[in-house]
């Protein structure tokens, strides 16, 4: 693609590197098949290639964007299949980040809008104050109807019925492992997974330290940056994602780390690309050094040797994350793990698509949101599976809001088949019984 901007505008390291990207695109329209938007809304501007001229369009004549190119983008699940599909490399993660944060700055929304993203912005990153959100939440699910608001009717209907307690092993400290020590670790606890299933943390600290791992979780980390990197609030993310690079950097540099071991892939996405958003940073060096040891869980238990068997005859639907296929390139090993244990492991069609969470995008864009969550619903019921895995918590909460079948975590599945507890979650259908542990 060709790009006329100026001898000033390249001075700017971001124009430079979407300069870059956008010189790589050569318009072969290959993104179309597999972007969500487009299969739902059958625009081109709803497509990465239709995206990646408005940008361009916005980025070189410098002018304060329209609301039809921030309608667009906005649409913009940020799933990146496009970058699993596209022949060219076009980074468009980056790209679409860029245009995100060049919006924030330059275009004023709507009074409702600016409302409800600083609203997430206060919420979603912290926990307890999460907590309370859910319980207000939880207490106005009855009169969700009379609320004209579709966002606000989808953030009331998205909510878990049942809040869990605080677990207090998200709480700074250490755990030792119960086998030989292979490896020493930290874990990212996360933000609204915190609030939103604890289990998800409880699970991976009995694996990994079944099986070998000593685990830190550092004093000082905290939400990753993600919910707000993508409403385009570099400062807000930037803080954030400062804070963890500095608490992790402190653990590496006084008893060293293996891994940073990340159970939620949204956030493993992101805690990857740490290098890149800090380029030409103070923090540039550290935060390389972090994101070249974080680590998605799947990826540290393929070393941990796990055991063969176990499993019941039990049929798992693995959902794949957006965020883990497209963003982190990890396709198989979840799968893998699962088999390993013994569990009979199938997969949706068109199981590349997303389902329509991407962090906020369930907030903010409710309709085609419900749209991909029925569609990727339909097709894993289609499966007739006992249990749905996945490994991403906002990928489990839109789905488990709209279907019958217990959604896990893969980490409590691997946990339950070598010695853990059955998952709560599975606790409503007695037909399924505890897994035999093989030694």
């Amino acid at each position: 693609m060709k790009t006329e901007f100026s001898d000033v505008q390249m001075q700017d390291p971001a124009i430079q590197r979407s300069n870059k990207i956008l010189r790589s695109c050569v318009h072969c329209g290959f993104c179309t098949a597999t972007c969500p938007t487009y299969q739902v809304l059958g625009d081109e501007l709803d497509s990465p290639r239709g995206r990646i001229y408005l940008i361009k369009d916005m980025l070189e004549t410098g002018r304060v964007p329209d609301a039809k190119t921030v309608g667009h983008i906005d649409r913009c699940l940020g799933c990146l299949a496009c970058m699993s599909t596209c022949p060219s490399g076009v980074h468009y993660m980056h790209l679409i980040d860029h245009a995100r944060n060049y919006i924030e700055e330059n275009y004023k929304r709507p009074l409702s809008e600016r409302a409800l993203r600083w609203v997430l912005t206060l919420v979603l990153p912290y926990p307890t104050r999460f907590r309370v959100a859910l319980l207000g939440a939880k207490m106005a699910r009855p009169f969700a109807r009379f609320i004209p608001d579709k966002r606000l009717r989808a953030m009331i209907a998205i909510a878990p019925k049942q809040v869990p307690p605080v677990s207090r092993n998200d709480d700074p400290q250490t755990f030792a492992p119960i086998a030989a020590r292979k490896k020493r670790v930290a874990l990212m606890t996360g933000c609204a997974q915190r609030a939103l299933d604890t289990d998800i943390n409880d699970a991976t600290i009995r694996l990994l330290t079944r099986f070998g791992c000593e685990i830190v979780v550092a004093e000082g980390q905290g939400c990753c940056g993600a919910l707000t990197h993508h409403m385009g609030k570099q400062s807000e993310s930037h803080k954030a994602a400062a804070a963890n690079i500095k608490a992790w950097a402190r653990e590496m540099d006084e008893s060293g780390l293996d891994a940073i071991v990340i159970n939620t892939s949204g956030c493993g996405t992101t805690v990857k690309d740490y290098g890149h958003m800090f380029e030409g940073d103070p923090l540039e060096a550290d935060a390389k050094r972090v994101a070249a040891i974080a680590k998605d869980v799947s990826e540290v238990l393929k070393d941990l040797d796990l055991p063969e068997g176990g499993a019941p005859e039990m049929t798992v639907a693995y959902h794949a994350a957006c965020s883990l296929q497209h963003g982190q390139q990890i396709k198989t090993v979840p799968k893998d793990l699962l088999k390993r244990a013994g569990f009979n492991v199938v997969e949706p069609k068109d199981s590349q698509l997303c389902c329509g969470s991407a962090g906020t995008y369930n907030l903010m864009q409710p309709e085609i949101s419900a749209q991909l969550k029925e569609r990727k619903v339909e097709t894993l019921m289609a499966k007739n599976p006992d249990v749905i895995a996945a490994g991403n918590i906002g990928c489990m909460m839109q789905i488990g809001s709209a279907i019958g079948v217990p959604v896990v975590h893969t980490v409590e599945l691997l946990d339950w088949a070598t010695g853990g507890p059955r998952p709560a979650k599975m606790d409503a259908d007695p037909s399924i019984q505890k897994v035999p542990i093989l030694r």
